[in-house]
């Protein structure tokens, strides 16, 4: 399974587009707090849609409390100071759950984290002058190129809703 941390977010659209992704990837959010805003903050209603109901999360008061009560084997940090894209790493040789951590859209992962964790460093490659990316759009590339890899492991690769012959008709 995917698992998706995100590290104190600033923006509930961000937070409510992930929470809508990870529902439709059958991914698990985990949101490290504190939080600048509430759960059932409208913009974030608004951006996960009725997706937001079914989607599997859990909150973390701060990043002590996460790192105790999951005990992941593996995370990889997404930050712009990372070392390889992630098409560089071969996901399927991960034994288990596969867990991407994301950074605070103002101020990203804090530096003492990922100093820690430099072999788990990543970077989505992007031209030189860019700052940096939207916060749910990282997370839906980096959770797709896992999947891609993972030749899309249980997931839908034909519309149910309308079926697969629409198109034909």
């Amino acid at each position: 399974m995917i698992n998706i941390i995100l590290y104190r977010p600033e923006k509930p659209q961000n937070t409510g587009n992930i929470l809508r992704t990870c529902r439709a990837i059958g991914a698990y959010l985990h949101i490290i707090g504190p939080l600048s805003f509430k759960m059932n903050d409208a913009s974030l209603k608004r951006a996960g849609l009725d997706y937001i109901q079914g989607a599997d999360y859990e909150l973390y008061s701060d990043y002590e409390t996460f790192v105790k009560k999951v005990k992941a084997k593996k995370i990889y940090y997404i930050t712009r100071y990372g070392f390889k894209a992630p098409s560089m790493v071969d996901f399927r040789k991960d034994v288990g759950d596969l867990y991407f951590m994301f950074g605070r859209e103002s101020t990203g992962i804090p530096k003492e984290i990922l100093q820690a964790n430099l072999a788990t460093c990543l970077r989505l490659p992007m031209k030189a002058n860019a700052r940096s990316l939207n916060l749910a759009n990282c997370v839906a590339v980096v959770a797709y190129e896992a999947l891609r890899q993972l030749d899309y492991e249980d997931l839908a690769t034909e519309d149910f809703l309308k079926g697969e012959d629409y198109l034909l008709k």
